[in-house]
């Protein structure tokens, strides 16, 4: 987000610090995007710059009131009073702020670590089996029955706090079922002021050496890292690490790389 879309989202996030995050809390901002979403008549008159912050926020209590939330309603109308470059810039917004307050509850729950683990394992299970991730972006099969597979999938196996969001990025709001998975890892990681690092081997690492890794790589980004390690023969020896937009590729492979590409040259 740019500029006051982002300076708005700040403020919309200082309210969701600032409740009592409850197990419903986060579905209830989705729906409320997914209603803005469907509905560009009121998201643009909770986003007109022109009608006053006061009028919006009544809009919001008009609406709303009484069918979600106290702090449901406290995040929203932070929302509602900031200003919004786009309006979908709204909705995009109240989606993240419901991941967060998903990871904030099972942070509370001292669950954060296994969701973060859960989200992973779910990310490369789809990954591995393309029946079933065929099946998950399927948009000719309904929403809900692709909604109930992932349900199924994880019944018994995961918290619920995964759960819902595993349920949410099958809905994905434009985006893959993929890129939601890794949103939701990347903010359950900030969450803990930490960055992802996936870490690509051909064999897996040791407690030992996972604990090392992290350690040099929290060491040289200046803050702590939580490793997603994938076993992959293609890496042929060596690590390649993937940290937000940088790469550190120290694999045979990529060196063998290299090398051609400078015999070619």
């Amino acid at each position: 987000m740019r500029g006051a879309s982002n300076e708005s989202l700040a403020k919309a996030r200082e309210a969701l610090a600032s409740v009592t995050v409850t197990d419903e809390l986060g579905t209830e901002l989705f729906s409320v995007a997914k209603l803005l979403d469907g509905t560009g008549a009121l998201r643009r008159a909770l986003t007109d710059p022109a009608r006053p912050r006061d009028a919006r926020v009544a809009l919001v209590q008009q609406l709303l009131g009484g069918k979600i939330s106290t702090p449901a309603e406290e995040v929203l109308t932070a929302a509602v009073a900031g200003r919004w470059v786009s309006s979908r810039d709204l909705a995009d917004a109240l989606d993240q702020l419901s991941v967060e307050a998903e990871v904030a509850y099972a942070d509370t729950r001292r669950k954060l670590d296994d969701v973060e683990d859960e989200l992973f394992r779910l990310d490369r299970i789809v990954a591995v089996e393309r029946g079933l991730s065929d099946k998950l972006s399927d948009h000719n099969i309904p929403l809900t029955a692709r909604q109930q597979l992932l349900a199924g999938l994880l019944q018994g196996k995961a918290d619920a706090a995964t759960m819902r969001l595993a349920e949410r990025a099958v809905d994905g709001r434009g985006r893959s079922f993929a890129a939601s998975l890794r949103s939701y890892q990347v903010a359950a990681a900030a969450r803990r002021n930490a960055s992802i690092a996936t870490v690509r081997v051909a064999t897996d690492l040791s407690e030992a050496e996972r604990t090392r890794l992290a350690e040099a790589l929290g060491r040289q980004y200046g803050r702590d890292i939580q490793l997603n390690v994938i076993v992959d023969p293609n890496v042929v020896g060596g690590v390649r690490v993937d940290i937000g937009d940088e790469v550190i590729d120290g694999t045979i492979a990529a060196r063998l790389d290299e090398a051609q590409r400078r015999i070619a040259g």
